[in-house]
């Protein structure tokens, strides 16, 4: 089939390798490159540097106008294959394309409609997540159900690894939808339940800030959706200071601790790292950054802040 495919993150890298390898792809439609790092130079998407590496025709349209439109119509693609592009297409784009679109979102819709689901998944501590294969409708996430996986959940993925998962499952079952279609025999939709539906926000960096008086185990959360962004952070000493990875102090602590409030630095665990309290259970850090350093393992941070246990996190 011929293919016009949309997206921008690493997410939707795999779907672009797998695709290309089975069908025609017309254009690969991404974002424009986006100044970043302390230069501010232009950087191009994943995607793009994918559809590059394959040899595809890159297209990066700021406005998807009538002048794009005709663009893509002369290409003459059969269907649209979205993976987290990010934006809303009208319904003059998606009338361009004879066979429909489809889109990938890694959720099991409806819940965690929008534009962080994975992160969304660890932060509500939910037992399992998926992705799901849906028709593109007007309205964001909102399309009937093609294809839907589930994919259980440890309690220790990170948004970086668990989106790596899902693009990778991801990508296998677009393939497969998109078989369906080739053959003139593609899956009945089944529509969303929207009395199920959730929503989740874009991050923002201020998401990261760390309230010692939140529970171990939702901090703990925090730190995981929030790698690679916007980071968990806290301060000590007035300095930004990252927590980068760190789980639940499964042992208990004397209350003997010089400070012994929400963020006291109470003490070292050898098997488990640097304890702070919290309002409610004791976190052990195990990997931390302090402001324009290089990320560090406790003990190693420890070295160069002996000081640190008896001192308060977060003031």
């Amino acid at each position: 089939m011929r293919i016009l495919f949309a997206g921008t993150p690493s997410l939707a890298v795999p779907s672009l390798e797998k695709i290309s390898r089975a069908h025609r792809i017309v254009g690969v439609l991404t974002s424009p490159d986006n100044p970043a790092g302390r230069g501010r130079a232009p950087e191009p998407s994943p995607v793009k540097l994918a559809a590059l590496a394959l040899d595809l025709p890159v297209m990066q349209p700021t406005r998807l106008d009538q002048a794009y439109r005709e663009e893509v119509r002369k290409a003459d693609p059969q269907i649209l294959v979205v993976a987290a592009f990010g934006r809303i297409f009208r319904q003059q784009f998606l009338d361009l394309f004879p066979l429909g679109s489809i889109n990938l979102h890694p959720s099991l819709l409806p819940r965690f409609r929008g534009p962080s689901p994975v992160s969304a998944a660890i932060l509500s501590g939910d037992p399992e997540t998926g992705v799901t294969i849906q028709r593109i409708a007007l309205k964001f996430d909102t399309g009937d159900i093609l294809a839907q996986e589930r994919y259980p959940l440890t309690g220790e993925e990170t948004t970086a690894t668990l989106t790596s998962a899902l693009a990778e499952k991801g990508a296998e079952m677009m393939v497969s939808v998109l078989a369906a279609f080739e053959k003139g025999t593609p899956p009945e939709p089944i529509p969303q339940n929207e009395a199920d539906a959730t929503y989740c926000h874009t991050l923002q960096k201020e998401d990261g800030a760390i309230r010692w008086d939140e529970p171990a185990l939702l901090i703990d959360r925090k730190v995981r959706a929030f790698d690679p962004w916007p980071r968990a952070a806290t301060s000590m000493g007035g300095e930004s200071l990252l927590l980068l990875k760190c789980h639940v102090y499964p042992g208990t602590l004397p209350s003997e601790a010089s400070i012994d409030a929400p963020g006291a630095v109470l003490s070292v665990d050898k098997g488990h790292g640097i304890l702070v309290r919290t309002g409610a259970g004791i976190l052990a850090v195990e990997r931390l950054q302090k402001q324009f350093k290089k990320p560090m393992d406790w003990r190693s941070f420890l070295n160069g802040h002996p000081g640190m246990v008896g001192t308060r996190l977060g003031t």
